[in-house]
């Protein structure tokens, strides 16, 4: 039987240096196997790790023990392999939106006439085709994000590695483009590591939501989402979505309380507002 993980994280562990206790654990010990193609959501209270293991698996940063492949190949560095999409839109200013998208393909060295196919092509998915020539500036929030995950795209990862893309963005915008990525992932194809605060949107996005423990950050457990046909209406109105919402907010919840006693007053409170219970 072939072996269809895309990514495969083994026993990783990062620290940090610490100014008063010598060092910090950020991670300890994860194993967790991700299937090519499947959309895997990640939640866990803040400071627990989980954009520490997104910039590991982007390359960004190393683990201090463990081992880590994408595609069965170790991870050394950045590659065009891993697309990345960040809370903050991170596009370049002077850049046209359809030229933010080109960027990645220049950097591949694609042809000229192909980036720029290419790119309208990207922007077409993400429904932007009619503000090709417009700046960042000059586009909303959820625009803006529309054209840094075309951007991701274009060049066609293996992975797509987002970290709370969605959470500055109003509510209504948010659901649009939850919806959005649903679409592109399906039509695509392209694993996706999705993380974020929102219970919610994890039920909603994810194949599976991997919940993480407080600091050091571990696998507390993997949920496995099976949500029934909506026969086009709203899953998140579904006795089972609120089932999964409910499970995976008790797994979170004494982690929640960990994070507070470590990190001060009001956290836990707020964590709760984000995780949408």
């Amino acid at each position: 039987m072939a072996d269809n993980t895309e990514i495969r994280i083994r026993n990783i562990t990062k620290t940090f240096p610490a100014r008063n206790s010598g060092a910090l654990t950020a991670l300890e010990n994860i194993s967790l196997d991700i299937t090519a193609g499947e959309f895997l959501a990640l939640v866990g209270p803040s400071g627990c790790g989980k954009s520490t293991l997104l910039d590991l698996i982007a390359g960004l940063t190393s683990p201090t023990s463990g081992e880590l492949t994408i595609g069965g190949r170790p991870v050394t560095g950045p590659g065009l392999d891993r697309g990345v999409v960040f809370q903050q839109y991170a596009l370049f200013p002077w850049r046209t939106a359809q030229a933010n998208v080109e960027f990645g393909l220049e950097v591949k060295g694609v042809p000229r006439r192909r980036r720029a196919e290419r790119a309208r092509e990207m922007l077409a998915l993400v429904g932007l085709t009619a503000f090709a020539d417009r700046y960042p500036h000059e586009l909303s929030g959820g625009m803006r994000q529309r054209v840094a995950i075309a951007r991701s795209l274009a060049y066609e990862p293996e992975v797509l590695l987002m970290d709370e893309p969605y959470a500055a963005l109003d509510a209504q915008t948010r659901e649009a483009l939850q919806e959005d990525l649903l679409s592109i992932w399906r039509r695509t194809g392209t694993t996706v590591l999705f993380i974020t605060h929102s219970i919610e949107e994890a039920v909603y996005l994810g194949q599976r939501v991997a919940v993480m423990t407080a600091r050091p950050g571990r696998i507390k457990r993997i949920v496995d989402i099976e949500l029934p046909d909506s026969g086009g209406g709203d899953p998140r109105s579904t006795p089972e979505f609120v089932r999964y919402r409910r499970e995976i907010w008790e797994l979170l919840h004494d982690e929640v309380r960990k994070a507070f006693e470590t990190q001060g007053s009001g956290y836990v409170a707020g964590e709760a507002v984000a995780a949408g219970v």
